[in-house]
């Protein structure tokens, strides 16, 4: 079996960090994590790039009884955006839909309070964002935060991915100014496959990522 391209996912984010290298030490460049699995690969691109870090919560909408395959996304502000092929092909009721997405937006009022501690979100207005995740394999959860995301007036949503299937990548640069993606395997199978180690991240791992960012601002030169 071919070795994965990436030892977790912070080695994804040092390997992003030199091919993003020309968004280094500006003052425009802001870092947002789709939390959690994001978190780690921003945690080392922001801090590579010396840029502030963030977090732009969004959830996925797991099909019932696949949780791992996303019939859409839900983001902060009440955005919510289906993959209609998946919810049409698999017959999924409206109602359905309604229920998962009813759960997913208390789990993401929670993560709001739980991750910026009462903290105001980084004002994006006029700024480059680079918006992270560890992965996609149907763009769903990126394009629903993309879409959230102009909402707030950036000046260019770059979307920034270790890996993604070649049709996510095509999907999300329908929403972005432009798509980083470092691997794009075919066939795809799954984000996981693509990393050596790929555990759950945690809660307290996105909290301590974020204290860590605001206890040293971007600015002060990369750790």
């Amino acid at each position: 079996m071919t070795r994965a391209p990436f030892e977790d996912r912070r080695h994804a984010g040092r390997d992003l960090a030199q091919r993003l290298s020309r968004f280094a030490h500006r003052p425009d460049v802001t870092v947002l994590a789709l939390p959690r699995g994001g978190v780690p690969v921003a945690a080392e691109l922001a801090s590579a790039l010396d840029a502030p870090l963030d977090v732009f919560i969004v959830r996925k909408l797991g099909v019932p009884g696949q949780p791992e395959l996303a019939m859409g996304a839900i983001a902060s502000g009440g955005t919510r955006v289906l993959n209609e092929d998946i919810v049409s092909s698999l017959e999924i009721h409206p109602e359905t839909v309604d229920a998962v997405t009813a759960d997913e937006a208390e789990e993401l009022a929670r993560r709001e309070h739980a991750y910026r501690d009462d903290r105001p979100p980084i004002d994006v207005r006029g700024r480059t964002v680079l918006l992270v995740d560890d992965g996609a394999a149907t763009g769903a959860t990126m394009r629903v935060a993309a879409e959230a995301l102009r909402q707030l007036h950036p000046a260019r949503i770059v979307a920034v991915l270790p890996v993604a299937s070649r049709d996510a990548c095509e999907r999300v640069h329908r929403v972005c100014d432009a798509v980083v993606c470092a691997e794009m395997p075919e066939p795809f199978h799954a984000v996981a496959v693509w990393y050596d180690r790929f555990p759950q991240v945690e809660d307290e791992e996105v909290m301590s990522a974020l204290a860590l960012a605001q206890a040293h601002p971007a600015g002060e030169g990369a750790a």
